[in-house]
Parts: C-alpha cells; sequence; structure tokens
C-alpha cells in the first residue's frame, strides 16, 4: 500500500492516540467512571476512528482508484473530490 508507506508515521501516532482512548474508556469503565464522561470518551474515539478511516479511503482513492501520475481526466478527480467530500461528511 503506497499510500500507508508515505504517511505511515503520521497514522501510526494516530491509532497509538486511539489506543490510548480506547484504554481510557477501559479505565473509565472499571472504575467509577461518570456515564456522560465515559459516553464523551467513546464518541471522541469514534471521531479519531472516522477520520483515520477517512484518511485511509482518501488515500486508497488516490493511489489505487485513480489513473496512477497525471493521467487522471479531469472529470475523474472531480469525482475523486466529491466523492471524498461526501465520506468526509459522512464520517463527521
Amino acid at each position: 500500500m503506497s499510500h500507508t508507506t508515505k504517511s505511515r508515521a503520521k497514522m501510526v501516532s494516530r491509532a497509538r492516540r486511539i489506543k490510548g482512548q480506547v484504554e481510557a474508556i477501559e479505565r473509565a469503565l472499571e472504575g467509577d467512571g461518570e456515564s456522560e464522561d465515559i459516553l464523551q470518551l467513546v464518541a471522541s474515539c469514534r471521531g479519531a476512528l472516522n477520520g483515520l478511516m477517512a484518511e485511509l479511503i482518501e488515500g486508497h482513492l488516490k493511489f489505487h482508484v485513480l489513473p496512477p501520475g497525471d493521467k487522471a481526466s479531469p472529470s475523474q478527480l472531480e469525482a475523486a473530490e466529491e466523492l471524498m467530500a461526501v465520506v468526509k461528511r459522512y464520517f463527521n
């Protein structure tokens, strides 16, 4: 996956932050965390996962769906941008 190797450090960092969020949820559930605080933690974690998913989908689209290099037509580029806008709205 060429798109993941180019930004590997950034994505690993994001995954580690998500891991920390999940661990915070676990600690809150094991302790006496207030339900509203736990809900906020879960919502934050979901948002972080959605952001990572959108980034991965965008990379996949750019590097595996569109023609390589500058061979994509303007209409293909426009369609890809429209699709990513929809994906980002869906995940937000």
